[in-house]
């Protein structure tokens, strides 16, 4: 059996990059403001924020997108819950973790006492899903739709797979009419995906140094 445990090194002690992929879980400038750009902002939050919204997402890594979704939702004030699904091929040892979660102060400390992967982890104001395997096997059986989407697979060029157009249409099947997807990647063959899947399809600013990002609205 494929050991499905992510394989990482460090950079900087505090950055986990993935040897299996060659790239960082997060940005090396501010991993916790590019998720706030990129995945809040990209999908209008926490302004559509309410109880029982549904945020799903490619790529669950560190959980750090989960705990700053978190975060802005309980200080929105909407009330009720949060629901998140995150779908994830090579989960994290929680070791690994929880020292990747260290590099950032003031987030919910949500998953800083769990001992065990994640799969299922409910609290006063969340229900937490993750569904382990390839998301190309998941997803499509997944009987979920989302309000809106986080694509934060590693990149494009390293793991094409999971940013193909079948993928992509997928994505589409499980979102809400006028659900959103975002994404820091503004690579084409992606943004043209998203638009075969009825996205209505937009390159806006990107984080950091990259120029630009992808948001999507389904139509």
């Amino acid at each position: 059996m494929q050991d499905q445990t992510a394989q990482i090194e460090w950079r900087d002690g505090r950055v986990p990059v993935s040897t299996q992929f060659d790239d960082p879980y997060f940005s090396l400038a501010n991993g916790m403001a590019e998720t706030r750009h990129v995945f809040l902002g990209g999908n209008d939050l926490p302004a559509r924020f309410s109880d029982g919204f549904h945020v799903a997402e490619l790529g669950f890594g560190t959980g750090l997108n989960f705990l700053v979704a978190l975060q802005a939702f309980r200080e929105c004030g909407c009330g009720g819950k949060l629901r998140f699904t995150s779908f994830e091929a090579f989960p994290m040892a929680m070791d690994d973790l929880h020292a990747a979660l260290r590099a950032f102060e003031g987030l919910p400390d949500d998953l800083a006492q769990v001992a065990a992967f994640p799969a299922v982890l409910d609290g006063p104001d969340f229900e937490l899903r993750v569904v382990i395997g390839d998301a190309r096997e998941t997803l499509p059986v997944w009987e979920g739709l989302a309000d809106a989407w986080f694509l934060d697979g590693f990149s494009p060029a390293k793991n094409p797979e999971l940013w193909s157009p079948e993928l992509m249409l997928e994505v589409g099947t499980h979102t809400v009419t006028g659900g959103t997807a975002a994404t820091y990647t503004a690579a084409g063959f992606v943004r043209r995906g998203l638009a075969e899947a009825d996205f209505e399809v937009s390159r806006v600013q990107g984080f950091g140094r990259k120029r630009h990002m992808t948001r999507a609205v389904r139509t």
